[in-house]
């Protein structure tokens, strides 16, 4: 564990603040939520907490399932990162922390299709990534609870691809699936 050289205090209502560089750095917003838990030295730790990565043994089958039905590139994320993918890159992808320019789809809550042939610029996936390997993509937001938690994303680097009303039908319809099992 790394120690910040920060130490804070505990209100009479048990609350302690967590410094705005660990939040910035460790990308945690208002609302998010923790995990609580202890280890056996009686340390407190705090986890960000991913719903939808609970389910991600759901969400590896799903990716795959996408990949082999569709033909291209599956991958789900949360607000944090990719929790499955599944395709070519399914290495470059998989638990890596995403973009800021795919948190800014997922919070625009708005399904995004794009397709280089028509002249569209691909959205970065992961930090790591090079968003001009792709010639296709949509991205559809998971909103459970009326909150967007992650994103439902197809891809293609193959030349040619369009991506048009099927995959975009097909990715809403995950990303339903997806809210609905994060509702239940």
């Amino acid at each position: 564990m790394r120690a910040t050289g920060i130490v804070r205090r505990i209100d009479e209502l048990g609350r302690v603040v967590i410094p705005k560089e660990i939040r910035r750095t460790l990308r945690i917003r208002e609302g998010d939520p923790l995990e609580i838990y202890t280890d056996r030295d009686g340390e407190v730790i705090l986890k960000k907490y991913s719903p939808i990565g609970e389910m991600t043994p759901f969400a590896k089958d799903y990716t795959e399932s996408l990949f082999r039905a569709m033909g291209h590139i599956a991958c789900i994320t949360d607000r944090d990162q990719v929790v499955a993918a599944s395709g070519s890159t399914k290495k470059d992808l998989f638990d890596k922390p995403i973009s800021r320019e795919m948190e800014s789809a997922i919070a625009g809550r708005q399904t995004i299709a794009i397709n280089k042939s028509g002249g569209g610029k691909a959205v970065t996936v992961t930090q790591d990534d090079d968003a001009n390997g792709y010639t296709a993509q949509v991205i559809t937001p998971i909103i459970a609870d009326g909150e967007p938690i992650g994103a439902v994303v197809l891809l293609s680097k193959e030349n040619g691809i369009k991506m048009g009303d099927t995959e975009i039908k097909v990715a809403e319809t995950a990303a339903g699936i997806v809210a609905r099992q994060m509702e239940q």
